[in-house]
């Protein structure tokens, strides 16, 4: 069975940067999934951060991440990699990674089965 494994988080300052890993394990090939990042911030619903799926399939960000954030695969870990640049308070927040097979890169939660158990970033002065 599939299952999302999530690292990297932690506590940094304004401005700095942070890269999160995703490794999907599964029987599957990885390039079979379509992987994103969400975030929950306390008392608040997902909210998407990006995604990248294989191929044709492209890559999706967020306005907020846009040109902050790079999502990429690694394919030899069967990881997907969000580099985090130019941190804000704002994105203090609970980052989730989430999964579906194939299909292009969306921003809808609804659209993910697979999540993991997510991982804290704290970005404070």
């Amino acid at each position: 069975q599939v299952q999302l494994i999530e690292s990297g988080g932690g506590v940094v300052q304004p401005g700095d940067s942070l890269t999160l890993s995703c490794e999907v394990t599964s029987g599957a090939p990885f390039k079979e999934y379509t992987v994103a990042w969400f975030l929950q911030r306390p008392g608040k619903e997902y909210e998407f951060v990006a995604a990248s799926a294989w191929g044709l399939g492209g890559t999706e960000y967020s306005n907020s991440a846009q040109g902050r954030f790079a999502i990429s695969r690694e394919n030899a870990k069967s990881a997907v990699i969000l580099q985090m640049n130019a941190l804000r308070p704002a994105d203090t927040a609970v980052y989730y990674c989430a999964a579906r097979k194939w299909g292009v890169a969306v921003s809808s939660e609804e659209m993910y089965d697979i999540w993991g158990r997510g991982t804290q970033v704290t970005v404070s002065s």
